[in-house]
């Protein structure tokens, strides 16, 4: 008997599917490169724009302890980065934050929050606000979202590193260090122009996520009802079934494989537990609120007049990897 145990220990002690996976990605990602972009480059960036996608979402496997039990394992097999924009331990540091549920959707303790605090939005210059509405759209979201997260995201981390903080420094450099891979491969190997890879690759596969991310948090009164679950859909395995981001939140550890079986087994039960706030698809989604907001810019009922101590910064907060947002925040940027 403790020889079965101990085998049963070793063989799930790696979750294989997810360890091909990421193989997987990275090697289509490298076959688009070399061998279809020269005689079908829209085709060549097309995929690649999912491979992106795609490694968004192992990074955020990854960061959650899979698919090893060693970090540095695991942190190594997701450490090339395709998407050039977001280090993993810079990514890996805000989302584990953002699992806090009874701060979700707070405007300074969730850094993934969509919503912006009344008193510092009416601040912000007209055009700037305009922005914002236009991000709350699924539309505006899509083709916006990665250029507003990039922009503030960067300002906020080189203020950090000037003002010395070695962890957020160090990230960085680790960051720099997958760069000075990639970007060769994608210019010398590939023969494809950095502002073109920019452009359509890193940016698309942005946005794909965005249409995951775009509802999957809102204000509610119960911490349960803040979280979507959106039944099905042909993106699942982009996203790494987190379109069932309700029951990752409440099982951050369980394995992306492993999510369809759980919410199946209890479906009524999950349902139940997050107040309904479910769609059964993406499409759903989109024909709601493809050119209209789901939320307002503002959080309907925290942060809504000027706290002690909270000095308004009139730059862009970065949202997690999966999709990023907007927000005036104070001066303090999260520590490792």
């Amino acid at each position: 008997m403790a020889k079965r145990g101990n085998k049963r220990a070793t063989t799930t002690a790696v979750e294989w599917p997810t360890v091909f996976l990421i193989f997987a990605c990275y090697g289509a990602w490298f076959v688009s490169g070399m061998l279809l972009w020269p005689d079908y480059p829209l085709i060549a960036l097309a995929l690649m724009a999912l491979t992106v996608a795609l490694q968004s979402s192992l990074v955020h496997e990854v960061l959650h302890g899979h698919p090893t039990r060693d970090a540095s394992i695991n942190e190594a097999l997701v450490s090339l980065p395709i998407g050039l924009v977001w280090p993993y331990r810079r990514f890996k540091t805000i989302h584990l934050r953002h699992h806090a549920d009874e701060r979700l959707t707070d405007p300074f303790d969730d850094p993934e929050s969509y919503y912006r605090a009344l008193w510092q939005h009416n601040d912000l210059p007209e055009a700037m606000k305009l922005l914002l509405r236009i991000n709350n759209t699924m539309a505006g979201r899509f083709v916006l979202g990665p250029l507003l997260a990039c922009v503030g995201f960067f300002i906020d981390d080189a203020k950090a590193v000037i003002g010395g903080d070695k962890a957020i420094r160090k990230a960085w450099l680790l960051h720099g260090a997958g760069l000075l891979v990639i970007v060769p491969i994608v210019q010398l190997g590939f023969g494809i122009p950095l502002w073109l890879y920019i452009l359509v690759p890193v940016w698309l596969g942005q946005s794909l996520i965005s249409i995951r991310t775009f509802a999957e948090h809102q204000w509610s009164e119960h911490p349960e009802g803040r979280t979507v679950i959106v039944e099905r859909s042909p993106l699942s395995l982009l996203f790494l079934n987190n379109n069932l981001h309700f029951v990752h939140h409440k099982s951050p550890t369980v394995a992306w494989y492993k999510l369809p079986a759980l919410f199946r087994s209890r479906r009524e039960e999950w349902l139940r537990m997050n107040k309904g706030y479910a769609y059964p698809n993406y499409f759903a989604l989109i024909k709601a609120y493809a050119f209209r907001a789901k939320e307002p810019v503002c959080h309907p009922a925290l942060r809504r007049a000027p706290e002690q101590g909270r000095a308004f910064v009139p730059r862009v907060r970065a949202r997690n990897v999966n999709g990023l947002g907007t927000s005036p925040v104070p001066a303090e940027p999260p520590k490792e």
